[in-house]
């Protein structure tokens, strides 16, 4: 990626679908919630995860992989047809990932939330992926069931349904204990069942949906974590990952469940000591030796393993030497860093405090090469967010595939999409709706809830602060709309974020 002085054209962005969409008037389930969102390598697989512990795979219409399936001349003319077009995505499968767990040395209880998904190399036709709550990290295996197709088949829509419901549960799922659904899966039955009629022949339809996919536990990582993982990365020798938590980074290897090697520990001799933890890590793109992780003081440390077993001192640290500047309270908590990508080519790295996203050069350790600016005008009210624990929401950000592009969430569910350049300008702003360009809904400050940083962060943070109440009455985007989970597809100009329980994508 090579980042010119003249940022490219801006994206017009029109929307493409949306899965999970609530009716007017339904309730949002907290387990509904989608927690993880990651795109694998060709961009024809998406996995989400959610607070429930559930992963739903979804599989692009007009992919790659379907191509060398069989099919009839006019079936391969539409193909190349939509393949001029956007990328459209089906639901593919869903699978419980994560159990909710306990303790009981620490009296602790283990949240099912999924945390993070990420995709491994693929393997003999079959998906792997990386699933991870707060203490245990598992590998799927996600794997095509194919059904021979039937001569006959009544061709009532419903019973069809019915055929194919039975045969999802005793054949495909071939678990004893079914996965809690979340209502993809009757969402799309759903939509199946409207687009029929008993005239149809069903025979087609239903051997689609039967040639469905499996899933597989094939490795659990576990108890190596005293503190709730944040993040794991695939490396790109296909062999290793690592998992961060606040003070530790760990390395594993893909084939070895029972012992991981502590690359990187924080942890001081007394915990009164302790002045940053670590938010997130990632490994380089294309070095299998290099790679970052970040802080919650606004640092991102680049580290070569090559130069020493442990990590702990041999860094180097980009920090924005333009920052210093009047302190308050709330300086460090908006520094903190919630989510860095690298981009494709590993040159630079994408990252996200609670006010900025700022590009960098890994080749300049001084400052950002931008700073784009998301919610500045909720600057005066940083007391407000800090009572109603807003402050401490972790937004995610992303790359485009060619790196040119950048996208962040903010609240109000809106995506904000930027350009390269210097950071001047203002960029696309969307709404998560079916009308993305449609003005902003304006709402008061929203109630109180749970943060999402860890409560290791959090301790010292609240520490010393006696009163910082505003009474602030003013009007403000709504804050208990918040978009906090988003990605790119890696070969076009597609979106795909995530609103509370629903899915939107979005296409340019």
């Amino acid at each position: 990626m090579t980042l010119s002085s003249d940022p490219p054209a801006p994206l017009d962005w029109k929307f493409s679908q949306v899965f999970g969409e609530r009716a007017p008037g339904d309730d949002l389930q907290d387990v509904d919630m989608i927690s993880a969102i990651e795109f694998d390598k060709s961009g024809d697989f998406l996995a989400i995860g959610d607070r429930g512990g559930r992963c739903i795979i979804f599989e692009r219409k007009d992919g790659k992989h379907t191509l060398n399936q069989h099919h009839s001349r006019h079936e391969l003319e539409q193909l190349d047809f939509t393949s001029t077009q956007h990328p459209e995505f089906q639901f593919k499968t869903e699978f419980q990932g994560h159990e909710p767990e306990f303790d009981y040395l620490k009296s602790v209880e283990i949240e099912e939330k999924i945390n993070k998904v990420r995709w491994c190399a693929t393997s003999s036709g079959s998906q792997f992926m990386l699933s991870t709550n707060d203490k245990t990290i598992k590998l799927w295996k996600v794997k095509e069931c194919k059904v021979k197709k039937v001569k006959e088949m009544n061709a009532h829509p419903f019973a069809c349904l019915d055929n194919m419901l039975l045969a999802e549960r005793s054949f495909v799922s071939r678990e004893d204990k079914p996965a809690v659904a979340n209502g993809y899966r009757q969402e799309w039955m759903e939509k199946i069942a409207k687009n029929a009629s008993p005239s149809q022949d069903m025979h087609s339809k239903a051997a689609d949906m039967e040639d469905t996919a499996h899933t597989r536990c094939r490795k659990v990582y576990a108890h190596a974590h005293d503190f709730n993982i944040n993040s794991i990365s695939n490396n790109s020798d296909c062999e290793t990952f690592l998992s961060a938590d606040d003070l530790r980074i760990n390395l594993w290897n893909l084939e070895i469940s029972d012992q991981c090697f502590n690359i990187l520990d924080m942890k001081p001799a007394n915990m009164e000591d302790l002045t940053e933890v670590i938010t997130t890590a990632e490994f380089h793109p294309v070095h299998c030796n290099l790679l970052a992780y970040s802080s919650s003081r606004g640092f991102i440390r680049l580290v070569d393993m090559r130069q020493s077993a442990l990590c702990d001192h041999s860094a180097r640290i980009l920090q924005d030497g333009d920052s210093h500047g009047l302190k308050s309270f709330f300086t460090e908590i908006i520094a903190s860093i919630s989510d860095m990508k690298f981009s494709r080519d590993g040159r630079h790295i994408l990252s996200r405090d609670y006010m900025n996203l700022k590009l960098w050069d890994t080749h300049m350790d001084s400052s950002p090469v931008a700073i784009y600016k998301i919610h500045e005008h909720l600057r005066p009210k940083l007391s407000e967010l800090y009572n109603n624990d807003r402050i401490f929401d972790r937004f995610g950000c992303c790359f485009s595939g060619d790196g040119l592009h950048f996208a962040t969430g903010s609240y109000s569910n809106l995506v904000r999409i930027f350009s390269g350049g210097d950071g001047s300008e203002e960029g696309a702003t969307i709404e998560a709706s079916k009308t993305p360009n449609r003005k902003p809904l304006i709402r008061t400050a929203a109630r109180a809830r749970r943060s999402s940083l860890s409560n290791l962060a959090r301790g010292f943070y609240r520490h010393g602060h006696e009163n910082s109440s505003s009474g602030s009455n003013e009007s403000s985007y709504d804050l208990s709309s918040r978009l906090l989970h988003l990605a790119w597809h890696p070969e076009t100009n597609l979106i795909a974020s995530a609103a509370g329980n629903s899915l939107f994508m979005y296409y340019s």
